[in-house]
């Protein structure tokens, strides 16, 4: 039995440009979100702006600091008079370069180094910047063609949850902080030893720029607290 489909290409069309005309609002709203934290943790306007523009243009800027040398099996396989033989595996030398993003990691850990400088190292910060990075390792898994996986949701609910409960009177920053250096110590860091899983020649910490994990973490967790 044939079937039939019907195709409206100008209600298709609408529906694109629909779409599209949305972005730029969706942006901003995500922009007024991430605004809203800075300034919860006594930033001013002015200084908010700046320091959301320095991490979008940020963003594209992937600085490599390390590189490592792994070791990969590759199989040989030769092929004579229509039969296929099997040989040895040999061992290739693969580099893979580790990298840092400004927009991504860099700048929101100078941000949460200077809230430490500025409200002083608390033991209540230590003790949830100490839950942030174990909870984020124990989840943080490497993925290969992907990176360093981790549920976006944990990091922040991990650091307001420490802070309301070791740095109430400090929630805002203590959720920023432990946020932002829990998860770029806990599942970044600490899983450098994994990146040869990952199965790529280059690895940028912070890549996704304010849409990475790090950059998010101190903002969502900031406004749970």
């Amino acid at each position: 039995m044939d079937k039939y489909y019907i195709y409206y290409p100008i209600a298709m069309l609408i529906l694109m440009l629909l779409f599209f005309s949305l972005l730029p609002l969706i942006f901003l709203l995500f922009l007024g979100i991430v605004g809203r934290a800075f300034v919860k943790v006594g930033l001013t306007p002015f200084q908010t702006w700046i320091l959301l523009l320095t991490s979008l243009v940020g963003s594209a800027v992937n600085i490599p600091v390390a590189e490592k040398k792994t070791y990969q099996l590759v199989d040989q396989v030769e092929v004579m008079n229509f039969f296929r033989i099997q040989l040895p595996p040999i061992k290739v030398e693969r580099r893979i370069v580790i990298a840092v993003n400004l927009g991504g990691a860099i700048i929101p850990t100078i941000f949460s180094l200077y809230l430490l400088y500025r409200v002083g190292l608390r033991l209540g910060i230590l003790a949830s910047l100490l839950l942030v990075i174990i909870v984020s390792y124990v989840f943080s898994r490497p993925i290969r063609g992907v990176g360093i996986a981790m549920p976006f949701y944990i990091a922040p609910i991990a650091a307001a949850l420490g802070s309301l409960f070791f740095a109430p009177h400090l929630a805002g920053i203590s959720a920023y902080v432990s946020g932002t250096l829990g998860t770029l110590i806990g599942a970044d860091l600490l899983r450098l030893k994994d990146i040869d899983k990952i199965g790529s020649g280059f690895v940028s910490i912070g890549g996704a720029g304010v849409f990475d994990g790090i950059f998010l973490s101190g903002i969502l967790a900031v406004l749970l607290s």
